[in-house]
């Protein structure tokens, strides 16, 4: 056979054998997601979604502000007793605690294949992906710049790793996402930093601290690394799809590695995502912070009160804790602590409570007094958590993220942000549906009967409600007495 016939017969060949296996591949990939879609889906009947049950799951995703509704709501509400063991560590939870009544963590939702499911209820806030993309790649590097401290990065590694043998809290490099995030950031700050020490580099020509190379990544590198790639994007649409490279479901991978490779086969997680929405006693928007902390109060801590109420639990978890504000914690959006010196920025926000919390002030909780602490504990924890953030960003300056900033970005970088997070924008605009009607449904029950005589609990337990109707005949007869009389001077007089 001609050798120019017999390369152009073994081509062929090989092309078709390369498309068989291809179209098996996307046939094989769809089947694993379809499968693990319709058993996923077939695990989300939920009888009454409206009720809290014994359980309470926070699904946190990080750069939404969840930590503000654990510090400042949840915290106000559940005692240490009642908490699960410290989640945001996946190795250390333990859901078989004895009288375990509220997890938060930024574990997924496959860490419910560990609960009781029929007697956990889940609640998460779900932000703009662009502005959460914005924030994750800002907090990456504010908390990468803590290490700049020291000399080099071997430094920075070993004297990390000797703290964290020395204490028993959690830090930052131990909680998913950040143990990957911050690591990443940590080694190219540094490298970027020997580079302008070997170059001379002193001074910066860029006035774009979203694209300011000589000092940190630039926005548009971040946002197309791999490691972005596997993390952050779409990441509220697999975190609660149960389906980040944290997963406790053995296929998680597999089903990853097909969506990745075959982008349509993203719409089944999608919807596996929406349907777990659907049936979550609530779900919050960051954008709309005032609205869904009010209703998180009157949805989710009027229940959790109520609930407390009747285990004779609320002694011990409605308390007031004004020590809290300093409380140090991997992701908070506006808490954590001022980390001024070397050994506090080698222990990072510490995922672990600070014994400050044993000192309360205990008073009976009321939906009323849960948003007024509220209100003093985020202001406190936006304080903290301006100063601690001026601090990092002093090291990399003149990078300096802000709002403004953020509006020079080009058009090219926030359309790849989209791009890259479309299941994550589709999702989060199912969720602001599900907010507008759970706004409404709680607007129509701010007017029920029953609704209005359970919003104000005094210190025995007895209702408002309850002691307006019982003072309200004496008060009409009061108002009747001093009508009568005033009737009377007025006949006086005019006699």
């Amino acid at each position: 056979m001609d050798p120019t016939l017999k390369s152009t017969v073994l081509l062929m060949l090989l092309g078709l054998v390369v498309n068989v296996l291809s179209i098996t591949d996307s046939e094989h990939c769809q089947n694993v997601v379809k499968k693990w879609a319709f058993t996923s889906l077939d695990h989300e009947v939920k009888e009454d979604k409206h009720t809290l049950n014994d359980l309470l799951f926070f699904l946190h995703v990080p750069r939404t502000g969840g930590r503000t509704y654990f510090h400042c709501f949840l915290k106000k509400l559940y005692s240490n007793s009642l908490e699960c063991p410290r989640s945001y560590d996946k190795l250390r939870f333990d859901p078989s605690k004895a009288k375990c009544r509220l997890l938060t963590t930024h574990d997924d939702y496959s860490i419910t294949s560990k609960l009781p499911r029929d007697r956990t209820s889940v609640v998460t806030i779900l932000r703009n992906p662009v502005d959460r993309v914005f924030s994750t790649y800002e907090f990456s590097v504010e908390v990468a710049a803590r290490f700049l401290v020291h000399p080099n990065l071997t430094s920075a590694t070993q004297m990390t790793g000797r703290l964290r043998s020395k204490t028993n809290g959690v830090s930052t490099l131990d909680i998913w996402p950040w143990k990957y995030l911050v690591p990443w950031m940590r080694e190219d700050l540094f490298a970027r930093r020997d580079a302008r020490k070997a170059r001379v580099i002193n001074d910066i020509n860029s006035s774009d601290p979203y694209n300011m190379e000589d000092m940190v990544m630039p926005l548009l590198d971040y946002i197309d690394n791999p490691i972005a790639h596997e993390i952050v994007h779409n990441g509220a649409t697999f975190q609660i799809a149960g389906l980040t490279n944290n997963s406790y479901l053995p296929e998680a991978h597999e089903v990853r590695h097909c969506v990745e490779k075959y982008k349509k086969l993203g719409e089944y997680v999608l919807q596996v995502a929406k349907k777990r929405l659907d049936n979550m006693l609530y779900v919050g928007l960051t954008e709309d912070h005032r609205k869904s902390a009010t209703m998180f109060a009157n949805v989710v801590g009027a229940q959790v009160i109520s609930q407390l109420v009747e285990s004779n639990a609320i002694g011990e978890g409605a308390a007031v804790n004004k020590s809290e504000q300093s409380t140090s914690f991997s992701d908070s959006e506006v808490d954590g602590n001022d980390h001024q010196n070397i050994t506090s920025d080698e222990k990072g926000d510490e995922a672990a409570t600070s014994s400050d919390d044993n000192e309360v002030k205990q008073e009976t909780m009321s939906v009323g007094k849960l948003m007024e602490t509220y209100e003093v504990c985020i202001s406190g924890l936006r304080k903290t958590q301006a100063r601690r953030r001026i601090a990092s960003l002093k090291r990399i300056s003149p990078a300096n993220f802000t709002k403004e900033a953020r509006l020079q970005v080009p058009q090219m970088v926030l359309q790849q942000i989209q791009r890259l997070n479309n299941l994550d924008l589709e999702l989060y605009e199912y969720a602001q549906g599900i907010f507008a009607k759970q706004h409404e449904q709680a607007a129509e029950k701010m007017f029920d009967p029953d609704t209005l005589g359970s919003m104000f609990i005094y210190s025995g337990g007895t209702k408002l409600w309850d002691v307006i109707l019982w003072t309200m005949p004496f008060v009409l007869l009061f108002i009747f007495i001093v009508f009568v009389n005033a009737k009377r001077r007025t006949l006086k007089v005019k006699i």
